[in-house]
C-alpha cells in the first residue's frame, strides 16, 4: 500500500473518532486456547470467527485477532502455530463483517501473511523490536504500538520498576516512532499503547491510567485495561483480587477514563457493555 493511502485511512479513523465522540471500540479475538479470559478465548478458528462476528454485532469499530496469548508467564507460541491460527480467521472476518481487521502479532511473518489475508492494522506488543517488523509495519495503514518493559511476556513481571513511569514510557514510545519513522513510516500511521500490564505493578498502571494525557500529547492513543488484573486489585484488593470474569465494572470505568482523556481506541473484551457506557459518557459530559 502506497504511503499516502495509508496516511488517509489513518485519517479516516480519527475521522470517525471525532464524529462518534468516542473513542473506537477494538473487539478482542484471541484464537487461542489459553488467553487470560476465558471469554475472550476461541480455540478453534470457527470459534473465533463466531466471537468477532458476535463483537461485530455488538457494536465494535475495529477486530483484533491475535494467535498467541501474551498473558503474564507466556511461552511463545511456534510462528506456524501462530499463523496457521490468526490468518483464516482475519480473511472470514474482514469478508463478513465489513469492519476494519487488526492483527495483534510480534511476529514478521504473522503479520506479513496477515496483511495479505486483509488485515489493515498492525498491534505489537514489542513496538516493532523484532526482526523484520519494521519493514512489514510500513506496508500497513495503521500501527499500533506499545510499550513491554523486557522483550518477553514470560520474564516482563519480574519485579517490573520505574524511576518515572509515565516519563520513561513515553520516552520509549517516542524512540519507537522515531525508528518507525527511518524505516519508511510516519507519525500520521501510528497510535500508542503505554501497555497496562505488560511488565507494570498495579501501582504503575494506576499512575499510568491518572496519566493518559501526557501519553495523548505524543500520539493517538489505544489503551488495552479490559479485565486485567489490576483491575481485580483494584475491585477487590492486592491480597483478594477479584477475577477476570468480574471484573467488568472496572474494564467499564477505565474505557470512560481513557474517553475522558481523548484516546482514540480502547481493546475490549465486552463490546455491547464497552459501547452503552460510553455512549452514556458522551451524554453525560
Amino acid at each position: 500500500m502506497r504511503v499516502a493511502s495509508a496516511v488517509s485511512a489513518a485519517d479516516s479513523f480519527l475521522g470517525l473518532r471525532r464524529s462518534l465522540g468516542r473513542p473506537l471500540i477494538m473487539g478482542i479475538v484471541n484464537a487461542t486456547p489459553d488467553s487470560f479470559y476465558a471469554g475472550g478465548r476461541a480455540p478453534s478458528p470457527e470459534e473465533a470467527v463466531a466471537l468477532g462476528e458476535r463483537l461485530a454485532r455488538e457494536g465494535a469499530d475495529i477486530l483484533d485477532v491475535g494467535g498467541e496469548s501474551t498473558r503474564p508467564g507466556s511461552d511463545p507460541v511456534p510462528v506456524s502455530v501462530e499463523r496457521d491460527r490468526v490468518v483464516g480467521v482475519v480473511r472470514a472476518l474482514a469478508a463478513r463483517t465489513g469492519l476494519p481487521v487488526s492483527v495483534d502479532t510480534r511476529n514478521a511473518e504473522v503479520a506479513s501473511a496477515a496483511l495479505e489475508a486483509g488485515a489493515v492494522i498492525l498491534n505489537d506488543v514489542c513496538a516493532l523490536r523484532n526482526l523484520g517488523m519494521s519493514e512489514i509495519a510500513v506496508r500497513f495503514p495503521l500501527v499500533v504500538m506499545m510499550h513491554m518493559l523486557g522483550d518477553s511476556p514470560r520474564t516482563m513481571q519480574n519485579d517490573p520498576r520505574y524511576d518515572d513511569p509515565i516519563a520513561e514510557i513515553g520516552a520509549f514510545l517516542r524512540e519507537r516512532i522515531d525508528a518507525f519513522e527511518r524505516a519508511g513510516g510516519s507519525i500520521g500511521r501510528v497510535w500508542i499503547d503505554p501497555g497496562l500490564g505488560f511488565g507494570k505493578t498495579a501501582e504503575h498502571n494506576l499512575q499510568i491510567m491518572r496519566g493518559l494525557e501526557s501519553f495523548a500529547a505524543i500520539a493517538p492513543v489505544l489503551i488495552g485495561a479490559s479485565r486485567k488484573s489490576f483491575l481485580g486489585k483494584l475491585l477487590g484488593s492486592e491480597q483478594f483480587p477479584v477475577p477476570a470474569e468480574e471484573r467488568l465494572e472496572g474494564s467499564l470505568a477505565a474505557a470512560c477514563r481513557a474517553a475522558q482523556a481523548g484516546a482514540v481506541c480502547v481493546r475490549v473484551h465486552d463490546a455491547a457493555a464497552t459501547r452503552r457506557a460510553l455512549d452514556s459518557w458522551r451524554a453525560l459530559s
